[in-house]
C-alpha cells in the first residue's frame, strides 16, 4: 500500500472528501467533511442518511481525495476501506472530534461553524480504515 502518513501530508487539508458506498439500488457517492488522523479517516456525516444506511449494510467504501484543476496539476488518491458507524461521544472520538472541530471551525468561521453544529443533531461519524490506496500525481511527471 502506499504510503498513509505522505497521503495525509498531502490531502488531509482539503475540505470535502467524496464518499462511495453501496445501497440496494447500487452506487452512492457524496461529499463530506473528514478528518484524516493516524492510519484511519474519520467521515462526518447525518444520521440518519443515505450514507449512514448503506454502510450498516455494507462497511466497504470508497474515499476519493483529489485537487488541481489543470492537467499537470492533478493529483488525488483512491482510499478502499471498511467503515466503522461511530457516534461523536463514543470514547475512541476525542481525538477526532478535537481535530474536526479545529479544520471547520477555522474553514467557517466561528459563527458559521456554530449554525451548522446546530443545525446537525444527530451527526455520526465513518471511522474509515484503508486496506488499499492508489495514489496520482500528475505534476510529479
Amino acid at each position: 500500500m502506499t504510503d498513509l502518513a505522505a497521503l495525509r501530508r498531502a490531502f488531509g487539508d482539503l475540505p470535502v472528501v467524496r464518499v462511495g458506498s453501496v445501497g440496494p439500488d447500487g452506487p452512492h457517492v457524496a461529499p463530506l467533511w473528514f478528518v484524516w488522523r493516524d492510519d484511519a479517516v474519520y467521515v462526518s456525516c447525518r444520521r440518519p442518511s443515505r450514507t449512514v444506511r448503506n454502510v450498516e449494510r455494507d462497511p466497504r467504501v470508497a474515499l476519493l481525495l483529489d485537487r488541481g484543476h489543470r492537467w499537470v496539476e492533478l493529483a488525488g488518491v483512491e482510499l478502499l476501506g471498511t467503515a466503522t458507524i461511530l457516534a461523536p461521544d463514543h470514547p475512541s472520538m476525542r481525538g477526532p472530534i478535537s481535530a474536526w472541530h479545529e479544520k471547520y471551525r477555522g474553514l467557517l468561521g466561528g459563527e458559521g461553524f456554530e449554525r451548522f453544529a446546530r443545525a446537525v443533531p444527530d451527526l455520526a461519524f465513518l471511522r474509515v480504515e484503508p486496506w488499499r490506496a492508489v495514489a496520482w500525481d500528475h505534476a510529479a511527471g
